[in-house]
């Protein structure tokens, strides 16, 4: 056998997504680069290692144990590259954390000091909704978390950094629906799991508002092109529609009871034990929060005060 480090890569991807299509955007190459890399692996094994069912790819349980073993190849080539790099006076390793949907407007801008300082840092960030959040946390399969409701089942050590307001908004045509009219108007809602979700229910539910049309998508994105194209009315998070209101797209309707504020936290399981990474990631948020928010989200303070 003579495959190549690059080939347990690509398979590696390829196993991760059972998607070539999605191997070869993680990878940054080409499909056709990715199927020719597959292939060349492929044929050093005398059994397969995927199968296509209808349009979909699948692992065989061969295929299974070879991707078990290129992962953990892997993780040993990263950790002698990482060694190197602490040898040399750097901070290397990786970096793990999962953020919900809307968190994504928030965390990069977090990250982004920290990652150009120390470039021997890898990141591995998974974006989704809060209750996937909470279990990678529970599951220890992360460093940190960030959410804007801190959970309730079990406790958490945390650092807050700033204001998550969420207003009642429309398509820009739209007029202003009462209290009383949002029972009629079509709504448009956060899967189950979400924080937004959540936030949104109660509000109804307090102001005894029954949802007569109701739609349901499945992330921020999502609901806020269903809101441009004037399906109906949300409860969202100001730091996702920035630009939509700015260039007149969306609008921020006031009723009594709005904005809903919670806040944004970094949260990490009081018992873990940081790598040297995750300590120095944490100290980072610690000394230069106040200034990162105050840099980079200025507007959403200024922006807050004049819809209020």
């Amino acid at each position: 056998m003579n495959y190549t480090l690059h080939q347990l890569r690509v398979f590696q991807k390829v196993a991760q997504y059972s998607s070539i299509t999605k191997a070869s955007e993680e990878l940054h190459l080409t499909q056709p680069a990715v199927s020719i890399q597959l292939k060349n692996f492929q044929d050093q094994f005398p059994f397969p290692l995927t199968e296509v069912v209808g349009r979909q790819l699948f692992l065989t349980d061969f295929g299974e144990e070879i991707a078990t073993a290129a992962e953990r190849i892997l993780d040993e080539v990263n950790s002698i590259n990482y060694k190197t790099m602490e040898f040399e006076g750097n901070l290397a390793g990786r970096l793990k954390i999962a953020v919900v949907s809307t968190g994504k407007y928030v965390m990069p801008y977090v990250l982004s000091g920290f990652m150009k300082e120390h470039p021997g840092v890898d990141l591995i960030m998974d974006v989704t909704n809060k209750a996937a959040v909470i279990k990678n946390l529970e599951k220890n399969e992360v460093d940190f978390a960030l959410v804007s409701v801190l959970p309730k089942h079990f406790a958490v050590n945390n650092t807050q950094l700033m204001e998550n307001q969420l207003y009642l908004v429309g398509n820009a045509s739209k007029s202003l629906p009462s209290l009383a009219g949002l029972s009629q108007a079509p709504l448009i809602f956060r899967e189950n799991g979400s924080a937004t979700r959540m936030a949104m229910e109660n509000f109804l539910f307090s102001n005894k508002i029954g949802a007569t049309k109701k739609i349901e998508l499945t992330s921020n994105e999502a609901v806020k092109q269903a809101v441009l194209a004037g399906l109906g009315y949300s409860i969202m998070p100001l730091i996702g529609i920035k630009n939509e209101l700015r260039n007149g797209d969306l609008k921020i309707f006031r009723l009594k009871g709005l904005p809903i504020i919670t806040n944004w936290n970094l949260i990490w399981m009081p018992t873990k034990r940081f790598s040297q990474v995750a300590q120095a990631f944490l100290d980072h948020v610690e000394t230069k929060k106040d200034e990162i928010i105050e840099d980079q989200f200025k507007w959403f303070k200024d922006y807050a005060e004049e819809a209020l």
